[in-house]
């Protein structure tokens, strides 16, 4: 690796930059709670590690170039996050109390994960980025990629557990609001399809979703 150093301080600055990811994560926090928020950061952060694995076997190249594959990644996920916003939205009920009903974490932490792995731009990013620091001379690049992707990996876990903490402690303040109980239900659907949105109209890119 070439200047590891430089490595770490362009990692962090990319992966802190608020992203899909981060809007994902702050959203779910928010609509059911802190735990839920931090079950999401850590499936968005196992869907990375795939894709670091994906990587540094060369799989990200060959979806990258090939527009076929490229695309049913795109409109997977797209298709995905349309899902969950139907899924919120179908339990609305006027005469009710709108809270979001939780989920079993579980549940929470294999949507996070799916929503990372079906994000083209993630795969566009690893392609990006890591390259640029490995060194041929420095012995195996795929390993080199796999110890930078993990390394970011590690940033970007730590990046959205802070988003998760933060959106949990403003969640539990709106939620004892009534105005607020009845729209967050609607709130949380139309994120949902606007990061479905986003993600149909993915393109490349150096920064991490």
């Amino acid at each position: 690796m070439t200047n590891p150093v430089l490595f770490l301080l362009a990692a962090l600055t990319l992966v802190a930059v608020p992203g899909p990811n981060h809007l994902y994560i702050t959203t779910r926090s928010i609509g059911e709670g802190r735990r839920a928020g931090i079950a999401s950061a850590l499936g968005v952060e196992t869907g990375t590690l795939v894709h670091i694995g994906a990587a540094a076997a060369g799989l990200s190249a060959v979806v990258a170039a090939s527009a076929t594959a490229f695309g049913i990644l795109r409109y997977a996920g797209a298709a995905y996050l349309v899902f969950l916003a139907y899924r919120t939205l179908r339990g609305g009920r006027e005469d009710a109390e709108l809270d979001l009903e939780p989920r079993p974490l579980l549940r929470v932490y294999l949507d996070g994960a799916l929503v990372n792995v079906l994000n083209p731009k993630v795969v566009l990013f690893f392609l990006a980025f890591l390259p640029q620091f490995a060194d041929p001379d420095a012995g195996a690049v795929p390993l080199q990629i796999a110890a930078m992707g993990a390394a970011t990996a590690l940033i970007g876990l730590v990046v959205d557990l802070g988003y998760a903490v933060a959106a949990g402690s403003i969640g539990a303040w709106l939620r004892a609001r009534p105005a607020f109980r009845r729209r967050q239900r609607y709130a949380t659907g139309l994120v949902y399809l606007g990061l479905g949105a986003a993600a149909v109209l993915a393109g490349p890119s150096t920064r991490r979703a």
